[in-house]
């Protein structure tokens, strides 16, 4: 047999340069290792139940009846985009044209690639909150755009943005600010006065704004307000949000903006060359999600908000400094009090140690120095499986 060839286009690296430096995700090796050790696994955000039976009937009922089955609208089914337009209504007064401001999405992820290569050239700059979700980044790159992190850091048990940073971030170059609140990995909501400088810094620039908001439903400490709600905001904000989050069926992967129709058809453009469409009879299924009643949503909420205590109070005990979260389904762990200073090898040693799987912040940053310390734990568990982690890790505190 003859030995394969390197293709003449082997003499420069095969992957193009922009997503070099990315490699393999944080959360596939974490899972991988989950797996292999037995660990119980608080890295990868997602539930370990699924959300509910008649939302999973739902689903069931429209394959069956043979909606969705094949390609659905570009856009999203209009059952879907209609509730999603009643959704933002009924939370927040905002009023979005279910036909022109409303676009479905491979989940968020989707809606955030698709958004940033619409909306930046090469050599634009996005300023962007960090830590941040690996995918950022790398969009960021893929859109030949430079990512400018302003850093949340903590102080007096969460963490903070420093308004006067986000200015100094600004120069000519910024086309965009990405923002995420409720914030993953921190936990941290942005609040009245931070949402309110952020606004008004995007009019005076004239910026445009990405913000992701997937986690609306789970904030436990104030209040979730959309920056798109905001004087001045509602026609240069593409609002993110999805069901993976809300409702508990990450695998669906529905997700959706909603912005000025001249916003929804930019990302439109870059959207319909990624997915095209998907999830079509989970479209459906949501689209009833969405119109579950003030209970569902308070009851889920309070839920999540037990199990943070449950595991903040859990790795407290066991010797970490913990940052408790405003909102996510996530808890920061400083690990300086249990002796250690690198995150990285700290969670590569954990299952060994006492069976459970977390995440080093510092993949999230660019500057890893400032999260070199920092661990993230996912909270959105069974109540056993929480307590069988803190279990666990009780043994660092005796080590």
């Amino acid at each position: 047999m003859r030995p394969m060839s390197t293709p003449a286009a082997g003499r420069r690296p095969l992957l193009n340069r922009r997503l070099a430096s990315f490699g393999t995700t944080i959360f596939a090796e974490m899972s991988a290792l989950a797996a292999r050790t037995g660990s119980i696994n608080l890295g990868q955000g997602f539930p370990d139940t699924d959300g509910p039976a008649q939302i999973a009937e739902a689903a069931s009922r429209a394959v069956l009846g043979g909606l969705g089955n094949q390609y659905p609208p570009g856009p999203g089914v209009p059952e879907l985009r209609a509730a999603i337009a009643r959704h933002q209504q009924r939370f927040y007064g905002l009023d979005y044209d279910p036909d022109t401001e409303v676009l479905v999405t491979a989940g968020a992820t989707e809606a955030i690639a698709a958004a940033l290569l619409a909306l930046l050239e090469p050599g634009d700059e996005v300023v962007a909150l960090e830590p941040y979700y690996d995918s950022y980044a790398a969009c960021i790159a893929m859109a030949g755009a430079a990512r400018v992190p302003v850093t949340l850091r903590p102080h007096a048990g969460s963490f903070t943005l420093d308004l006067d940073e986000l200015r100094a971030a600004v120069t000519p170059r910024t086309r965009l600010l990405l923002l995420n609140s409720p914030h993953n990995p921190t936990g941290t909501v942005l609040g009245p006065a931070e949402l309110a400088a952020v606004a008004e810094l995007a009019v005076e620039r004239d910026l445009l704004v990405v913000t992701d908001e997937v986690y609306e439903h789970l904030v436990f400490d104030g209040v979730h307000t959309p920056l798109a709600s905001l004087p001045g905001m509602r026609g240069r904000t593409v609002t993110i949000s999805s069901a993976g989050k809300t409702f508990s069926f990450t695998g669906w992967k529905v997700g959706w903006i909603t912005a000025a129709p001249e916003l929804v058809a930019a990302v439109r453009s870059a959207k319909q060359f990624l997915t095209y469409v998907s999830s079509g009879p989970f479209q459906y299924a949501i689209a009833e999600a969405l119109d579950l009643p003030d209970s569902y949503y308070a009851d889920f909420r309070a839920d999540l908000a037990a199990k943070r205590d449950l595991l903040s109070d859990g790795l407290a005990a066991a010797g970490f400094e913990v940052y408790r979260p405003q909102g996510t389904y996530f808890i920061t762990t400083d690990i300086t009090p249990l002796g250690e200073k690198d995150g990285l090898a700290f969670c590569r040693s954990l299952p060994e140690r006492c069976g459970v799987v977390a995440i080093p912040n510092q993949v999230f940053y660019d500057d890893q120095a400032a999260g070199a310390a920092q661990v993230r734990w996912a909270f959105c568990k069974r109540t056993e499986v929480l307590e069988e982690a803190v279990a666990r890790l009780g043994r660092l505190a005796g080590a």
